[in-house]
């Protein structure tokens, strides 16, 4: 068994900044991720990260902006938070070495962004977020911290308390994939959960293949209830036939997008007319998608963002990242010709509960980064709010888990934070399908092999070790179908009944097909015998968790009765503050969601944040 005081699940940008924080305080820190720490998906981010350095701006008015722009959804403690520690953080890459883009006087250069009432972007070139994981990984290097990579942790070790409250993350099971070998990780002080988005939830989207959810999904079994999962981001920009992200910078360096019939709708049909293409993204992916609809689109299927009035000189020295993805994946050259775009999921607002320090309601447990919901960006995520996040959140989580002096939390999590019962009228009843094998202690309670209580942190570990081999040993020497025919179902229903534009009997329709898939879960195996590299083995375990967070986005959308954000209902088209002012939650319950509310708390550090209409 390996044994640290803190051990960071994900190695991308919020689980290095946790373990470099951690490290600071003087804890033994150890990563362990499936994937080497440079190919995490932090690397595709793209436009930039959101600070007030310059002396016009204030964090006030960043915190203000990410409210609106959260359709006064977010917590106002985790927004002021953010947006007070958001410059340091950017001041300590910049000392680090990140080599930011800068103006002729030497000074980090800032561009507009959508929803932003400052240009507070920094950014390097379009390729950012490549650049921020390079110069956190040479700090991880430096400090000697202990890097487990092409290990998958698949399940939590977590002890058996009926109160999710009263329970402990003592460590977490994780399989080699060089190996085969399942070893199980002690965390003496936490773990911290930071593996990223649930993007493979959908088939067209930014996110990278391992972007499978695999914490949210994890906690969300182990007691830790999910928070606003409905809140699903689809950038307005990516290529059609791909899914490749084509950088919000496009547009804040004036980029133009245009319809089949020439015109520039964003402002020609009223969608934005003060803001135009730099309104918030929700705004403008559904302005798209209405072009399309409406039979203004091109090929019935995109329309095209125009960068070529910004010259070749300005192009290659700020977006030359952007010419050789349009030509790679769609033969066109971005300095001749407009680029085809066409909305794509991006981006998973909720996530695993958390309050500002990262912590969850079970001891010893944290996240950050994409997969935690602090509740940030409530209903909507401006673009340039995701690395400044994983890097705030990240190092708080990072420094509590070490023990660092800090001050106590006012976001409260955890079933008892319950303000309301929530009810759906779903068209699946509870109790028809049991939870798959290998789950985590919450589902039933944890024993030893011989009948008696666990009583040690390493006893908890170890049960869990020996369940997840059971668990591979299971779906090895099966003979069921392959995975890849559940995971295609649950992509095909997702991007055809829950996305931008969502109406009441899709989405029991793809309630009813999430069923189904898992029905023929129980099913699956593993046809590949190998124990090295078995990447049909990680899909398999991993479209478990798609599932599950399918189900969670799925629920969430049929009970949020109103338009917010980026969630848009067919028969509710009003935002409805005296309804749906609150977070909508999840509890797993053995497999049969329990659904709940809790109140948006819009009492922050200077103001209270009075919710207004939001207009661009």
């Amino acid at each position: 068994m390996n044994e640290h005081d803190v051990i960071v699940v994900g190695a991308g940008g919020a689980g290095m900044r946790a373990a470099i924080a951690a490290h600071e305080e003087g804890a033994d820190v150890a990563l362990v991720s499936k994937l080497h720490p440079v190919r995490s998906h932090t690397g595709a981010a793209e436009g930039g990260i959101n600070a007030a350095l310059h002396d016009e701006d204030s964090w006030e008015l960043h915190a203000y902006d990410t409210m609106k722009g959260s359709d006064y959804l977010g917590d106002a403690p985790a927004i002021d938070t953010f947006a007070q520690d958001a410059p340091d953080e950017v001041i300590q890459l910049e000392h680090w070495g990140m080599p930011f883009s800068r103006e002729e006087d030497g000074k980090v250069s800032q561009r507009p962004f959508g929803g932003l009432s400052f240009p507070r972007t920094t950014y390097a070139g379009a390729e950012t977020g490549h650049h921020l994981l390079h110069t956190m990984y040479e700090q991880v290097v430096k400090r000697g911290i202990e890097v487990y990579d092409e290990w998958y942790v698949s399940d939590l070790a977590v002890t058996d308390h009926e109160d999710p409250e009263d329970r402990r993350c003592y460590g977490c099971a994780a399989y080699d994939i060089k190996t085969g070998e399942v070893a199980g990780f002690h965390a003496r002080d936490g773990v911290i959960l930071a593996t990223g988005g649930p993007g493979q939830v959908y088939d067209h989207t930014t996110n990278a293949v391992a972007n499978t959810g695999d914490g949210p999904a994890m906690a969300y079994r182990a007691g830790v209830p999910l928070e606003d999962m409905e809140f699903v981001q689809f950038h307005p920009t990516t290529l059609p036939s791909t899914g490749v992200l084509i950088s919000e910078g496009v547009r804040g360096e004036g980029g133009i997008l245009y319809n089949g019939e020439e015109e520039r709708f964003m402002f020609e049909h009223g969608y934005a007319n003060n803001e135009g293409e730099l309104a918030s993204r929700d705004v403008v992916s559904r302005a798209e998608l209405t072009e399309v609809n409406e039979g203004r689109g091109i090929d019935d299927e995109y329309v095209e963002l125009d960068m070529r009035h910004l010259g070749e000189e300005r192009i290659v020295d700020r977006l030359e990242n952007i010419l050789h993805l349009a030509e790679d994946f769609e033969g066109v050259d971005g300095l001749d010709e407009p680029m085809p775009v066409k909305p794509g999921q991006h981006y998973e607002m909720g996530g695993i509960e958390t309050n500002e320090n990262g912590e969850t309601c079970i001891n010893g447990l944290y996240a950050a980064g994409e997969c935690a919901c602090v509740s940030l960006h409530g209903s909507n995520r401006l673009g340039g709010n995701a690395l400044p996040e994983l890097l705030v959140f990240g190092a708080r989580a990072g420094r509590h888990a070490a023990g660092g002096d800090m001050a106590k939390a006012e976001i409260p999590t955890g079933p008892s934070a319950r303000s309301e019962d929530g009810a759906v009228d779903s068209p699946v009843k509870p109790g028809a399908v049991k939870p798959a094998t290998g789950d985590t202690v919450a589902d039933g309670g944890e024993v030893r092999s011989d009948g008696g209580a666990v009583t040690t942190a390493g006893e908890v570990v170890e049960q869990t070790v020996i369940r997840e081999r059971e668990r591979v040993e299971t779906l090895l020497e099966g003979d069921g179908i392959n995975h890849a025919e559940v995971r295609d179902d649950i992509q095909e229903t997702m991007t055809e009944n829950v996305n931008v534009f969502r109406e009441e009997d899709n989405l029991k329709s793809a309630l009813e097909d999430i069923r189904q898939a898992r029905e023929a879960y129980q099913d699956v195996s593993v046809s590949d015998p190998s124990r090295t590299f078995n990447t049909d083995l990680i899909h398999t375990i991993e479209t478990r968790n798609v599932i599950d967070l399918a189900e969670a986005i799925t629920l969430g959308a049929l009970a949020r009765e109103e338009f917010r954000g980026a969630h848009w209902r067919k028969d509710h088209q009003e935002r409805r503050d005296e309804d749906w002012l609150k977070h909508t939650m999840l509890r797993w319950n053995g497999g049969d969601p329990d659904l709940y509310y809790k109140p948006v708390i819009l009492e922050g550090e200077e103001k209270t944040y009075e919710p207004k209409e939001r207009s661009y």
